[in-house]
């Protein structure tokens, strides 16, 4: 699949990116609070044709009146959800955040009201399972298996690819293709229980699960991988969010 360029005067798709608090060192102090996001997701949505748009910490209650001024959602990575989510005990959690899972379950539940074009990426791809009512297993790393426990070593995590297996028949294998894909593996948590409603799309050569899609949300994608990393590979996937947010946008505005 590829990118439906916008015709000349027409209005690009605005695609809004939620980010992940940090404190980091800067001019005026060692730990100043500010809100991240990798620029591999905004480069990836401006290649595909997408305005990129930056969602900070608002109040959950404001997440509708944000989403009247967007055509599509990146759910983005960032730290592990807060078990407390979907209703575990903390065990093998860190950078958690519940204030955060707060602000983007409550992105996933407008999105999916309102059909928007959305793609959920790791952390993403998790909270779209704990909206469902799914679960998570809070740590996967194992030597010998796909996601090795290589933590604290960067080099390392982002040179770990392993093989996937895409379902024939899911939204996934009609932009991507079905069958065996290489992907990164940065993540130590993953889907656990599945949420209802949601179909398995990809299964890790571990039987790890790395992505999901909504019954009733046809233009919902989950992937557990980083596609914004993989070097332009898997940009069909930002492809497909922008065509189909461009197509929306352009019913909507001729009806």
């Amino acid at each position: 699949m590829t990118a439906a360029t916008p015709r000349r005067g027409e209005r690009r798709p605005v695609v809004l990116m939620t980010t992940w608090r940090r404190p980091l060192p800067t001019y005026l102090s060692a730990r100043t609070e500010l809100e991240t996001l990798g620029s591999e997701y905004v480069d990836s949505v401006r290649r595909s044709g997408g305005v990129p748009v930056l969602l900070p910490r608002v109040d959950p209650g404001d997440v509708a009146t944000v989403l009247d001024a967007v055509d599509a959602v990146v759910v983005c990575g960032g730290g592990d959800v807060d078990p407390s989510s979907y209703g575990a005990a903390p065990e093998h959690v860190r950078d958690n955040d519940p204030a955060a899972d707060a602000v983007e379950l409550a992105v996933v539940g407008e999105a999916r009201a309102r059909g928007l074009p959305t793609l959920a990426i790791c952390r993403g791809m998790q909270l779209l399972n704990v909206a469902y009512g799914g679960d998570l297993q809070q740590e996967i790393t194992a030597a010998g298996t796909a996601h090795p426990p290589v933590a604290g070593d960067g080099d390392k995590i982002l040179g770990l690819r392993h093989g996937i297996d895409i379902a024939a028949g899911s939204r996934l294998a009609a932009i991507l293709g079905a069958g065996q894909r290489e992907v990164n593996a940065i993540h130590h948590q993953a889907v656990g229980r599945v949420g209802d409603g949601l179909a398995v799309t990809a299964r890790a050569v571990d039987g790890i699960i790395e992505g999901i899609e909504p019954d009733d949300w046809p233009a919902g994608i989950g992937v557990q991988w980083h596609p914004e990393k993989m070097a332009g590979a898997d940009r069909g996937l930002f492809d497909w969010l922008v065509a189909t947010a461009l197509r929306s946008s352009t019913s909507g505005r001729d009806t």
